[in-house]
């Protein structure tokens, strides 16, 4: 097993609202890290235009990454065209061969918007056909045997798209690094008045407290968490693979009722 893995996320902030606490605790015991946004956050702005936006997004994500200590990739989609595509799935598989992870963190199959469901769906794809040597990436890269698990985290709001209540079937103790975590949530300062217009989010740093210590007390063990979900194994790597729980030890809790 490699121990890396890989935040695969949709846009520029994705990765610290759900996935970050879990990626520094991976980097605390030993693991590479790497950090990928599919967009580019060109539309997340109410001050400026799309070009100018994509420049100040980037290099708040760059900031976050090395915050977190992880490997940043570069987006090659916009704002809204994250689509289930040969191109994007090509540019997706190519990362994965390259990165070889054994842990892939990214959305859940449902959430509150398309960028997520797509970016999810691409996510899950591009790892299945990482060992596929009839399947063209681009740029190439070989192929490899790098056994992968899949974990998706918890969506917006922590409820589907249609306002139904989804409980994790595992949780991340997340409250040592929550403080790293928030720090590189903040390096995306231009989200602050996007996210305010866009979303009621007068803090974005108040929210993801508040949804770490919701998550915590799903848990009903830890203060501040993340959830996950974890894949199905076919195709992907043996059945009771579960590196996530193995890495993380006491840091890690199955829901009793969920499994």
């Amino acid at each position: 097993m490699n121990k890396t893995a890989i935040a695969i996320a949709a846009h520029p902030d994705d990765i610290e609202f759900r996935m970050a606490g879990t990626l520094l605790l991976l980097k605390q015991v030993g693991w590479e890290t790497h950090y990928l946004n599919l967009s580019a956050g060109n539309y997340g702005s109410v001050r400026f235009g799309p070009a100018e936006t994509a420049r100040r997004r980037r290099a708040e994500a760059k900031q976050s990454a090395k915050l977190l200590g992880a490997k940043w990739h570069p987006p090659f989609c916009r704002d809204l065209e994250i689509f289930y595509d040969l191109r994007t799935l090509r540019r997706l598989a190519a990362v994965i061969r390259e990165v070889m992870p054994s842990i892939i963190l990214t959305h859940p199959p449902v959430d509150y918007m398309e960028d997520h469901t797509a970016t999810c769906r691409l996510a899950v794809t591009a790892a299945f056909a990482h060992g596929m040597p009839n399947f063209r990436t681009v740029p190439a890269r070989p192929v490899n045997d790098v056994a992968v698990t899949i974990y998706h985290c918890t969506p917006h709001g922590l409820v589907d798209p249609l306002r139904q209540p989804v409980v994790p079937t595992s949780f991340v103790d997340t409250n040592s690094v929550h403080a790293t975590k928030l720090e590189a949530l903040a390096a995306h300062a231009s989200q602050q008045d996007w996210l305010d217009v866009s979303q009621g989010m007068n803090s974005y740093l108040k929210a993801a407290d508040d949804e770490s210590l919701a998550v915590g007390r799903l848990s009903k063990k830890f203060r501040h968490a993340e959830g996950w979900w974890r894949h199905s194994h076919m195709g992907f790597c043996t059945k009771d693979a579960d590196p996530l729980r193995e890495a993380l030890g006491r840091n890690w809790k199955g829901n009793e009722k969920t499994g």
